[in-house]
Order: C-alpha cells, then sequence, then structure tokens
C-alpha cells in the first residue's frame, strides 16, 4: 500500500501558508467509544502529569461541572488541579452564541474562569466565520522531561453535559435538553480518538497555530467585546512555553490531520483562504472506496456530500453505503425542525437514486426503545482508511466551522478473509477492520468474524435491524429481537414546508465558507 494513495499529498493539502506535517507515522491510535470511556481516560492521563507538563484543549462547550466519573472530579476540578500542580494548562473555548438560543456561552465562560483562578488560561474565541463556530475537540498533553508519556485526544466528544454515557445507553445523569423523542436523559453514542506518537506534537501545533493568531478575539461581535472589557475578561494569549520534542514511534499507524478553517476576514495567518482538507481528504478516500463505505454521523446532509457518494456507488458496482445516524434532530419547533429534516431527506434520496439497493441508512435505539442519539464522525473505507473526527457529512463541516480529524492508515494487514476487500492491492487494516467490527457489534448486540466480510455484515445489518422494526410494528409482543438498529426513512416534507425550509436550511444550518472561486467551481 502507498500511503499516498490514500492521504493527501503536500501539494494536494493545498494550504501553503501551514507547515503543519502532510502526515506523520509511527503512531498508535485508540478508538474510544462513548463519553464514560473517553472521561475515564482522560483523567487517568490528565492525573499523571507533573509541574512543568502542558495541557492543551479546545472545544466547542464546556461545562465546568460536568462529572467525568461517576464521583467526580468534574472538568473544571480536574484541570484546575493540573493548574494548581504547576501543570501549564491553555484552553480555547468558542465564544458560543447566547444561552437563550439553546448555546452555552456562559458555560464556556465559568469553565474559563474555574481553571484561570487556579493559574491555568482559558480564552473565549470568536474568530469564526459569521453565524459560525469553533466546533474543534481536542485536548493535547505534553510531558517534556518524558516524551513517551504524551498522548492527545482528538474526535467528536464534548467535554460537557450528556456525553458520559456508555455501552447501555441510559444517557448521561447530567443531560442536556433535548427534542422530547430522547426522553429526560438522552442517550448518546460517540468516539474520540486517543493517540501516542509523532502525532501528538501535530495537535500541539494545531493548537499553537489558533493560540498564537494575534487578531482580536473578538471580531465577530464588538459587542462581546465591550462586554468582556466590562467584565476585565482575559482577551489577549500569554505566550506559550517552547514546543518539546516529538515522542518516538509508538505504533503502527501512519495519521493524516485534516482540518476545516473558513474563509473569513480578517484572515487566519495559517489558512490566510481557510482550509478544507477534511473535505478533499473525503473526496479522496470516497473515490477509491470498492466495497463498503460505513459512516457515522450526526447530520448526513448537504447535497455537496451526498453527491460524492452517489457517484461512487454509480462507478463502483459492487459498492455500498451504510449510514448510521439519529432517528431525529436533537431539536423540535415548528421552525428549527423542518430545515433539520430536510437536509438528510435531500442527501439520501440523491445517494438512493444512484443505488437504491445498495444504500442502507439506520437509526439506534437502546434496549428500553428510547432512540439514541448519534452525535459521531467515523468513516471506514473498505477496512483500508478510517477517520474519527469532529467534522460532520455535511458543508457546513467541509467549509464554515473549524474542525479537526484524524485519518489513519494501518501498516499491520489483517489476516482475516476477504484479505483485499476493495481489490486494489492495500489489503485490509486491522485498526480499519477492528474499528468498523466494534462498531456494527455493539449496534447488533454482537458479531465477530461472521461480520468481516462487506456482503455478510450489510446482510446482518439489515436482517437485525428488519426484525426489531417488524416487532415494533406488531406491537412489541414476544421476546425483543438482539440488535439496536432500525431502518431510517426521513419524513418527506409538504411542498409549502419546503418553499421555505430548503433555503433557511442552506443559509443558517448548512451554511458555505468556501472562497468565491471554489463556490463556483463547485470545488473544495
Amino acid at each position: 500500500m502507498r500511503i499516498a494513495d490514500w492521504f493527501l499529498t503536500r501539494a494536494e493539502r493545498g494550504n501553503p501558508a501551514s507547515d503543519l506535517p502532510t502526515w506523520s507515522e509511527g503512531n498508535r491510535c485508540e478508538p474510544l467509544v462513548h463519553g464514560a470511556s473517553y472521561f475515564a481516560d482522560l483523567v487517568r492521563s490528565v492525573d499523571a502529569l507533573v509541574k512543568g507538563d502542558h495541557l492543551l484543549f479546545t472545544d466547542w462547550r464546556g461545562d465546568p461541572d460536568e462529572r467525568l466519573l461517576p464521583d467526580g472530579p468534574t472538568v473544571a476540578e480536574l484541570f484546575a488541579r493540573a493548574a494548581e500542580r504547576g501543570v501549564v494548562v491553555k484552553g480555547l473555548m468558542w465564544r458560543s452564541h447566547l444561552d437563550k438560543l439553546q448555546y452555552s456561552e456562559e458555560e464556556n465562560r465559568h469553565l474559563g474562569e474555574r481553571v484561570q483562578e487556579a493559574g491555568g488560561e482559558v480564552l473565549l474565541d470568536q474568530r469564526v466565520r459569521r453565524g459560525g463556530s469553533h466546533h474543534q475537540k481536542m485536548v493535547v498533553l505534553r510531558r517534556p522531561g518524558d516524551p513517551t508519556g504524551d498522548v492527545a485526544y482528538a474526535g467528536g466528544i464534548d467535554l460537557c453535559h450528556s456525553r458520559r454515557d456508555d455501552g447501555n445507553h441510559l444517557g448521561d445523569p447530567q443531560p442536556i435538553a433535548m427534542a422530547g423523542a430522547y426522553g429526560k436523559r438522552p442517550p448518546w453514542h460517540d468516539v474520540q480518538l486517543k493517540l501516542r506518537g509523532p502525532v501528538v506534537d501535530v495537535l500541539d501545533q494545531v493548537f499553537r497555530e489558533r493560540w498564537q493568531d494575534p487578531t482580536s478575539l473578538d471580531t465577530e461581535n464588538p459587542l462581546a467585546y465591550l462586554r468582556d472589557r466590562v467584565r476585565h475578561a482575559d482577551l489577549s494569549a500569554d505566550p506559550l512555553p517552547d514546543r518539546p520534542p516529538a515522542a518516538p514511534p509508538a505504533g503502527p499507524h501512519a495519521v493524516q490531520v485534516l482540518r476545516t478553517y473558513p474563509a473569513v476576514r480578517p484572515r487566519y495567518p495559517f489558512a490566510p483562504d481557510g482550509e478544507r482538507t477534511v473535505a478533499r481528504g473525503y473526496l479522496k478516500a470516497v473515490r477509491r472506496a470498492r466495497r463498503l463505505i460505513y459512516l457515522e454521523d450526526q447530520y448526513l446532509w448537504s447535497t455537496e456530500v451526498a453527491t460524492l457518494f452517489a457517484e461512487a456507488l454509480e462507478a463502483n458496482p459492487d459498492l455500498h453505503l451504510v449510514a448510521v445516524v439519529p432517528r431525529h434532530p436533537d431539536i423540535d419547533g415548528r421552525l428549527a425542525l423542518p430545515p433539520n429534516q430536510v437536509g438528510r431527506e435531500l442527501a439520501l434520496r440523491l445517494c438512493r437514486e444512484a443505488a437504491h439497493d445498495r444504500v442502507h441508512v439506520f437509526d439506534v435505539e437502546n434496549h428500553e426503545g428510547t432512540p439514541v442519539y448519534v452525535h459521531a464522525k467515523v468513516c471506514v473505507v473498505d477496512d483500508v482508511w478510517a477517520s474519527v473526527g469532529s467534522d460532520n457529512f455535511n458543508r457546513r463541516s467541509w467549509t464554515h466551522d473549524s474542525e479537526l480529524s484524524c485519518a489513519v492508515l494501518d501498516e499491520t494487514r489483517d489476516p482475516r478473509a476477504p484479505l483485499d476487500p476493495g481489490g486494489l492491492g492495500d489489503g485490509a487494516r486491522v485498526y480499519a477492520r477492528d474499528l468498523r467490527l466494534r462498531l456494527m457489534g455493539e449496534h447488533l448486540d454482537g458479531g465477530g468474524d461472521e461480520l468481516v466480510d462487506p456482503a455478510a455484515a450489510v446482510a446482518a445489518l439489515t436482517e437485525s435491524a428488519e426484525a426489531l422494526e417488524a416487532w415494533h410494528r406488531a406491537g412489541r409482543t414476544g421476546p425483543r429481537p438482539p440488535g439496536r438498529l432500525r431502518p431510517h426513512t426521513p419524513e418527506r416534507l409538504p411542498r409549502r414546508t419546503r418553499l421555505w425550509a430548503v433555503p433557511l436550511y442552506r443559509l443558517l444550518y448548512d451554511p458555505d465558507g468556501r472562497p468565491l472561486k471554489h463556490r463556483l467551481r463547485g470545488t473544495f
């Protein structure tokens, strides 16, 4: 396998302003499925830091009182006590929109205040495109005295309420309010990646580029700037400690760090025309797919994304697309709900028109029948290339907000047949195949080597989902069939609703952050 067949080359990344490595080899990546797994691992790693170590983090939302373990510590307690031990703690939180609009401005502010009282520094960052957000979710831990102890976490899990769920999917005891279908304690499915090796230094660089941007933190919101001045908020970043040497090789995984930054004014010094390596990375990998694209995503909308899948399905008659998505949007409301629904309806229709019998879309419920909110952003292509990140399969994530994803290629071939499902000579790889099997196995309440073959896996998922659907339609009588998947069929909205929902969806819910030349050409 040639890494450049799957990963973007330096030229293909398309952002010469950043000297981020094209990719990094010699790493070890471990998917942490569910917030409870991630939070427990994070507590162990942070508690091991000593004076002079570094803790750097970015997040979309941070709730200071979110308990990372059943008896604590909370997020604020964990980070604050690290700062009190002399750990260098630096954070960038998205400023967020107002809490009155169901966002997290006050929560993000209070997390920063608690950590700063302990000696750390957390800045509220609003250097985004109008209506956009900083959506990266990353923690980087550096050990200058022992680089072998470096570790980073990146993926879809925020340090906030509702994320601490586990494989039973009974929800976080500290929930956020969501659509009524998810109940008072919404079940939550998510994935974060734990990384060791030289890639930790690459993620350190991602943080430093944003931290060292000299642009005012409040470019998007002058009123917020005035409010911060009155509150004597920290509006300037203190210098970071010197960047430690990269950790030595730790495993067999090559990692390509993919990002989205919009075209914005003032320009980002590290991405003056934005960066769309998330979109470009998916374009390259999906066009190489031959047998199976397995993905889990919170949204899966946008015709630009659906067109990529539709073209791959049309070009490859043996290719199947399996998607696991939420049953319902996370919010209710006469105005908010239709724009959320129409985007997925349009995207799935495009895919199904290309290959109706090879597009398989499911949603998830727990054993009590409560829908599980799928927040994961995972993609596995032919058991070779796999990505875990903060980015959803929509135009907003590919062009408009800041995003971060890690694509992984494993040098270790998987010995289970089929040895080369794509038929291109790449061979199935242990990391990608194990990630797919683990996620499928959870959704099926079991399964192992019988899911290795793509055709068998698709059949097992379909049969399980149809059996559970039939049980529900029969009044839930008799034993509940194993499995948690049900066929997902998006609601088709009335024409009069679509007339206003489609433009609202494109303008507000799924905006375009590309430079004009790329919009006109339809490129990324």
